[in-house]
This record gives structure tokens, C-alpha cells and sequence, in this order.
């Protein structure tokens, strides 16, 4: 408790909401002990730690993590594009197109469908707890996932550009195609989760 105290006066004098935000995960395990005993800390450390995942990553670590996907985004889009008959030229995060250019921002990174979709991948891993090495697959699987499904969603906004308008690609299916990448990649890492767990499961089990 003294801990969590020290970490939100830090955080309030330092301007820093990541270490406030911790502080109330620290305080909530420390009343757990202090009413309940650790036993009872480690029977609910999954849902005391799993609270970790609402609060947002410091700025300086978001940054870090934000440029590498859109770059890595960029590069995938610029890679298929030409396959798909369209000429691009590929400047550092902006792909430039005949009808427009591209630009792949921060919001457009992916990196909020990943944070999504390890914190789903986490909770459907809880269920099979037991089998680490599969649970860890499923969490490690939804960054190539979420890393494709950007990528889908930038090639998609080219074709469109390029082949119908390119104020299409703004707009309404800027925003449409967020959710529905979103829903593909989910599916996708649904999907691999289930052959990852049909390989774990004994023969005998199968038939």
C-alpha cells in the first residue's frame, strides 16, 4: 500500500497517468492481501493483473511502437499493390499513388487493433491455461494477424483510389474499413486459435 501511495504521488507531481493508473492495480492487489491473505491474491492474481490492460502505455513507449507499424504497414501495402496492377511509389510512411497519396498516420498504425486483439487472444488463452506454450502462440499470433489486417486496409484504399474515386478512400470507408478489418482479423486469429487447440488435443480426443 505504501508503494501504490509513493507511485500515485509521483504520478500526480510528475504529470505521469501511467504510474497513477498502475498505483490503483498495486493498491487493489495490497487490499486483497491485507483483508484476504496472499492465497486468496494468488486465486485472483489473472483478473487483478488482466486490469494492467486498460491503461493506456506512456507516450514515449506508444511512439516507439506506433512508427515501426506504420512503416511495416506501408511496406506490405507498397509491396502488393504493384501485383494488383497499380504502380506505387513508397516515401518513408506515404504511398504515392496515380490518383492520390497515401498516407498511413498514427491513428491508421494498427497499433490499437493489436493492443485489441492480444488483450482477446489473453482472455481466450485463460481458458486453457494449462497448455502455456499454446497460450502464448495465441497472444504472439495476433501481431503478424493485426500487422496483415492493416496492411488489407491500406491495399483496399488504394484499389479504391485508384480504380474508383479517391475521395472514396476517405471519409466513410476510412472509417467502415477500420471496423471491418478489425472483424477479419479477428476472425482470422479465432480461427488460428482453433487449429492451434485441435493440435493439442489427443487423437482419441478428435475421433
Amino acid at each position: 500500500m505504501f508503494g501504490a501511495l509513493c507511485m500515485v504521488v509521483v504520478g500526480i507531481l510528475g504529470s505521469e497517468l501511467f504510474l497513477s493508473l498502475v498505483s490503483f492495480v498495486l493498491m487493489l492487489a495490497s487490499v486483497v492481501v491485507l483483508f484476504w491473505g496472499w492465497d486468496q491474491l494468488r486465486i485472483v492474481r489473472f483478473p487483478v493483473l488482466f486490469l494492467l490492460l486498460m491503461i493506456p502505455l506512456p507516450a514515449i513507449v506508444f511512439n516507439q511502437l506506433t512508427f515501426p507499424l506504420q512503416i511495416l504497414a506501408s511496406k506490405l501495402a507498397a509491396a502488393a499493390l504493384p501485383l494488383l496492377g497499380i504502380s506505387v511509389l513508397r516515401e518513408g510512411n506515404i504511398i504515392n499513388l496515380a490518383a492520390m497519396s497515401l498516407e498511413v498516420p498514427d491513428a491508421c498504425s494498427g497499433i490499437r487493433s493489436l493492443f485489441s486483439l492480444i488483450t482477446l487472444a489473453i482472455i481466450g488463452g485463460y481458458t486453457i491455461r494449462e497448455r502455456r506454450e499454446l497460450w502464448a502462440l495465441s497472444i504472439l499470433a495476433a501481431v503478424p494477424v493485426a500487422v496483415f489486417a492493416n496492411a488489407l486496409r491500406i491495399i483496399g484504399a488504394g484499389l479504391l483510389a485508384q480504380h474508383w474515386n479517391a475521395n472514396k478512400a476517405e471519409g466513410f470507408f476510412h472509417t467502415f474499413s477500420g471496423w471491418l478489418v478489425f472483424l477479419v482479423s479477428l476472425g482470422i486469429l479465432i480461427w488460428l486459435w482453433q487449429n492451434l487447440l485441435s493440435l493439442w488435443v489427443p487423437s482419441g480426443a478428435r475421433s
